[in-house]
């Protein structure tokens, strides 16, 4: 019982650092000005057509697909899920006005550190509340929620990483067409995010979660 409750007190730890995590990543993402990850780029397209604040938008949009991810698969919705429902967005916006107060416009080359941080705090934050398993956001809901049906292409179940890329360029697209143009980094996180994750969860949050396991 005592194992059980230390492996659940881990998995706590890993979803409220994964998305404290991804919540700051946004931030740096809007100061990097290389664009910003597809999912906020999709947000972005539709705040250009919704005059609110960002940190509402977000809310109401992710409850939105939190209602589709509830027909799909109850599995994912979790104390991560309601997190990144109701937080998420605000301290993307806290983190991106600190950032500005505190370091002022970049150069290049600051801005090129900002995106590298950037894309690499998304993809361990992801990494970390995917581990955690107390639920995902709902954007990450619905590509997981694929993976696990094993799609087939020419008789190969079709990989995580691969439906990622996918969905992530779906929602670039949609930004672009609402007006949001896709940066460097918002490109990057669409090839790469998916395989990036999937290095931290081997890496870094499923050997966190399973440390002495085994002892």
């Amino acid at each position: 019982m005592q194992k059980l409750d230390q492996r659940m007190k881990r998995r706590i730890a890993l979803a409220l650092a994964g998305m404290g995590l991804a919540g700051v990543s946004v931030g740096i993402f809007k100061r990097a000005f290389f664009g910003v990850d597809p999912f906020q780029c999709f947000c972005g397209g539709l705040a250009n057509v919704i005059p609110i604040n960002f940190g509402t938008l977000y809310m109401l949009i992710n409850a939105a697909l939190l209602a589709v991810v509830f027909f799909l698969d109850k599995h994912y919705i979790g104390i991560s899920t309601f997190i990144n429902l109701f937080l998420l967005g605000y301290v993307a916006e806290f983190t991106e006005k600190g950032l500005a107060a505190l370091l002022g416009d970049q150069g290049i080359v600051g801005r090129v550190v900002l995106l590298i941080a950037a894309v690499v705090f998304t993809c361990i934050a992801a990494a970390l509340y995917y581990t955690a398993d107390l639920g995902v956001s709902t954007y990450d809901a619905i590509p997981l929620h694929i993976a696990d049906r094993k799609p087939k292409l020419f008789g190969k179940a079709v990989p995580f990483r691969v439906i990622r890329i996918i969905s992530d360029l779906i929602c670039t697209l949609i930004g672009f067409a609402l007006g949001v143009m896709p940066g460097i980094g918002t490109i990057i996180t669409a090839l790469f995010m998916g395989p990036l994750i999937a290095f931290f969860r081997k890496h870094l949050s499923d050997p966190l979660l399973n440390r002495g396991k085994n002892a």
